[in-house]
């Protein structure tokens, strides 16, 4: 990790709903090969271009503040929980290309599956203006993007991480993690059936679940101790 005054700051936004390896794993590769500052984890309030979700987003960023407890260079922030209406990307972009000031390299992290699909995001265009697009790949992702797209990427595509930091913002990275076969989907639908979602997140994550029972699964025992989740923290 480089703490440098140009090492490039992340924002990595989601649901998180709840977080898990899937989601932490990946963001500290990309956080040691990028040599990145932070990664800023952001859970969305209001996500726009997908169903609520089952948490409310306070409670998800309380289980996010547990899961990175202890893990340096990846912190949370709370900056689209007290801004009312969709959670929209370029807002959050706005909010912290504020706070950086204009020189500071800025680094969106998204999926080659919503990458795919950018077009369709609100102002998309304005994006790249406000940070590069870190577009994170996992093993078998081989499918194209459409020629619009690509037309629009071509010119700002670069291949080196180091590129990240000679500007504030501009460029396309495409980079690869290890690929971890977790979703929240499927944790979920596991608390659901009453099957434990241990070893998928940090067990300090499971404890704080299995006492709340805020996904459908309460559990009683003795190595957990009391947590402090709110299961209808919103």
């Amino acid at each position: 990790m480089n703490n440098a005054r140009g090492a490039p700051v992340a924002l990595l936004g989601g649901t998180f709903d709840p977080v898990h390896y899937g989601h932490l794993r990946p963001a500290i590769e990309l956080l040691e090969a990028l040599n990145l500052s932070e990664i800023r984890l952001v859970p969305g309030h209001v996500p726009p271009h997908r169903p609520q979700p089952r948490l409310g987003a306070r409670a998800r960023a309380d289980l996010l503040d547990t899961a990175v407890a202890g893990i340096p260079g990846l912190v949370v922030d709370r900056c689209e929980l007290d801004r009312p209406g969709p959670s929209y990307t370029v807002d959050t972009l706005h909010h912290l290309r504020r706070a950086l000031g204009d020189r500071r390299p800025l680094c969106f992290m998204m999926g080659q599956d919503a990458f795919r699909g950018l077009m369709r995001w609100h102002e998309w265009r304005r994006l790249a203006s406000l940070a590069h697009l870190v577009v994170v790949t996992r093993g078998g992702d081989t499918a194209a993007v459409a020629p619009a797209l690509d037309e629009w990427m071509r010119p700002r595509r670069v291949v080196d991480p180091a590129a990240l930091r000679v500007a504030p913002s501009g460029y396309v990275l495409f980079h690869a993690v290890s690929r971890l076969e977790i979703s929240a989907t499927a944790i979920r639908r596991c608390l659901a059936l009453g099957h434990s979602a241990q070893g998928l997140m940090p067990d300090a994550v499971w404890h704080e679940l299995a006492l709340s029972g805020c996904y459908g699964y309460p559990q009683v025992s003795r190595a957990i101790t009391p947590g402090r989740l709110n299961p209808h923290h919103v």
